[in-house]
């Protein structure tokens, strides 16, 4: 425990930079699977309707897997550690379940429809128990990986280099050989060369995160020592309805994933950049790229707040810059013309560089907007830590599978309505099945546009402003926290009991620097 002075858990520069990338590797199937599927389930397998309301019942059950995990992975100890076996073997599922059900079901006769029912249901399922194994690590880790205030803000930079070589992957290379020049519209070949691809770069990752973790991985860091207590699923509502700092953390991560799953929704964005602009080919990844762009100086912004007025302030100080700025894009597409080039986006002309003053504002807008926001969505990651830290603070109890999965549960509970919410969407305005970047425009899409591309988000956002004004675990109460954890921690090594030092050592008694 070289690395640990006073209580205070450091990690290293290495350990910092690659446990971020197990979010990265499981971000992969985020996109492979969640913005994917149900495009191949109504237009390979020909499951209209059933295939958006499966990714929303996947993820209610998803959610109801969580707290299970969490609890199986508190009381696990091995060898190899608490959190590096749920991350092999969720990895090793989720490879081994998209292979057969993007691959090999496509294979299933047209007149077996009644099989391509059940393999669709039966492999997205054990998918998602893989998916839930591995992501559940990601939160739970980040209690043992360091404790230091200062260190944890630093997740969202390599997060961000995880997400690159994860999800950026996977939606630049995706729209590229769905382009007419390689495998066209989103079709099986498409499915079936993005598959390998994207298991191999989330194994790589998986990989690199296994060594961030793997000294970290051990009951030397495990909460405050002695024994730990079982938590029962049955106490879950209790941990729930006294960690407030937790049920806020719930409201503000939720939100923001259902905005982020919605605005972010492949059949979004060939609505707003095909049938609207009518050039997906031509914008989707310039957009994508401004985003990455624009959200640099923000992460060095977030991290520099975070690190002098800790994460609350940092988290609502850029949603609010991503809420105004997103007035601004609101504007524009309730301006937008069908045909008209000068209230639509456009890049070239004749092949010539052409822009109008529209996709000048527009990019401004939306890239300040979105790189603000996107530089914060992963904040809630080290702080449902800050949580679990606040949990054994309270009540003595190192939880951080239970604590990291409650946040879960709730998070898809929420963002489980993406694919119901975006397919209804489109139902209402008359459509049969999800466009696509080929899709003709048709009256009333727009208005699908503004609403799911503008609306959630800003609503979304609002809510994590009004639920973080509360937050108490801010700067320095963080550091209150992390002292008496220290002191308790330090006492019970002496030979003091957990219940002893719960009761005697206070933030009264504790010298906070």
């Amino acid at each position: 425990m070289s690395n640990e002075n006073n209580g205070m858990n450091r990690a290293k520069f290495y350990q910092l930079a690659l446990f971020p990338m197990n979010n990265g590797a499981t971000n992969v199937y985020f996109v492979l699977i969640l913005s994917y599927i149900a495009t191949f389930g109504e237009n390979i397998l020909d499951l209209v309707g059933f295939a958006s309301i499966m990714v929303t019942l996947m993820r209610l059950f998803d959610a109801v897997t969580d707290p299970i995990i969490g609890a199986l992975m508190d009381k696990t100890s091995t060898k190899f550690g608490k959190f590096r076996p749920f991350m092999v073997i969720g990895n090793a599922i989720m490879a081994v379940s998209v292979i057969v059900l993007y691959v090999f079901t496509p294979a299933i006769p047209a007149a077996m429809k009644w099989a391509r029912y059940v393999a669709f249901t039966v492999l997205y399922a054990v998918w998602v128990i893989g998916y839930t194994f591995q992501t559940s690590v990601t939160r739970a880790a980040q209690a043992v990986l360091t404790n230091d205030p200062k260190q944890r803000p630093l997740f969202t930079i390599f997060n961000t280099i995880g997400s690159l070589a994860g999800m950026g992957v996977m939606q630049f290379v995706g729209p590229i050989l769905a382009g007419d020049k390689f495998f066209g519209d989103y079709n099986a070949t498409w499915f079936a060369v993005m598959t390998p691809i994207g298991i191999i770069v989330s194994i790589a990752l998986t990989i690199l995160a296994i060594i961030g973790i793997w000294e970290k991985d051990n009951e030397n860091y495990f909460g405050l020592g002695g024994k730990q207590e079982t938590v029962k699923i049955s106490e879950y509502i209790t941990i729930i309805k006294n960690n407030k700092p937790l049920q806020r953390l719930m409201v503000a991560g939720g939100g923001c994933k259902l905005a982020l799953a919605i605005a972010t929704n492949v059949t979004v964005l060939c609505m707003l950049y095909g049938c609207m602009m009518g050039n997906y080919d031509g914008l989707y990844l310039p957009m994508m790229v401004l985003g990455y762009v624009f959200s640099a100086p923000f992460f060095a912004l977030t991290v520099r707040t975070s690190q002098k007025k800790g994460q609350k302030a940092s988290l609502m100080t850029y949603v609010a810059v991503a809420f105004v700025c997103y007035i601004g894009v609101l504007a524009l597409l309730l301006l937008w013309k069908q045909g008209d080039p000068a209230w639509n986006l456009n890049f070239m002309t004749d092949g010539k560089l052409s822009i109008n003053l529209y996709t000048i504002l527009f990019l401004l807008f939306f890239g300040i907007g979105y790189g603000a926001y996107y530089s914060t969505a992963d904040m809630p990651i080290p702080m449902v830590a800050d949580c679990a830290d606040y949990e054994t603070y309270r009540s003595g109890k190192f939880i951080p599978g239970i604590m990291g999965t409650l946040f879960s549960l709730v998070d898809k509970l929420v963002s489980s309505l993406a694919s119901t919410v975006v397919f209804l969407a489109v139902s209402f305005i008359g459509y049969q099945g999800l466009p696509t970047k080929a899709t003709p425009y048709m009256d009333g899409m727009n208005w699908v546009v503004i609403a799911l591309f503008c609306l959630v988000p800003m609503v979304a956002w609002a809510l994590t402003l009004i639920s973080m004004r509360g937050y108490e675990l801010d700067g320095q109460r963080i550091k209150v926290v992390q002292a008496v954890n220290a002191a308790r921690k330090a006492a019970i090594a002496n030979g003091m009991s957990n219940e002893e030092a719960m009761a005697t050592i206070t933030d009264e008694t504790v010298d906070i620097k």
